[in-house]
């Protein structure tokens, strides 16, 4: 350090300039470099996945209400007696919704869909039930389309 300043006190006063100002510069430009420049992209690559979820979150809350209300409405359950695969695989196909896999358990079914529009996997869920069906289990994930989910896991039993 003791050389350096030597070296500033033999320049000149132009040249003492020069590298007060060179100096300032190079603090400024790695304080926006190494400081700044990261933060700021931080924060706006987290107010686009605050937007992503506020986003959906306002669409669970659309749907939840049908959900729930298409839950409440099972009224009466019907005892179901015939072939679960069978049933389900109808119940699918009225609805056009493609099962990609079915996997029988004893008296359970697993099945799984890979893409289908939510608002018919709801409908499809409601017939089950009203035709007797019992839902034990349901996994569902976002799809790559809007509105459309994947039923990684549905387990289904009879009444």
């Amino acid at each position: 350090m003791k050389i350096w300043l030597e070296k500033y006190h033999q320049l000149t006063d132009r040249e003492k300039i020069l590298v007060v100002t060179s100096v300032v510069l190079i603090v400024i430009v790695l304080f926006y470099l190494l400081v700044w420049s990261p933060i700021n992209s931080a924060l706006a690559t987290h107010q686009k996945t605050v937007e992503g979820k506020r986003d959906d979150m306002a669409w669970i809350e659309k749907n939840s209400n049908r959900a729930i209300q298409l839950r409440g409405s099972g009224g009466s359950k019907s005892v179901f007696t015939g072939s679960l695969p069978q049933a389900v695989n109808q119940s699918a196909s009225r609805i056009n919704i493609a099962i990609s896999r079915m996997q029988p358990q004893g008296d359970e079914l697993k099945v799984w869909v890979d893409q289908a529009p939510f608002n018919d996997v709801i409908s499809w869920l409601q017939s089950m039930e009203n035709s007797g069906i019992k839902i034990i289990n349901v996994d569902l994930s976002e799809a790559n389309a809007p509105g459309m989910v994947k039923v990684r896991s549905l387990q289904l039993g009879k009444s």
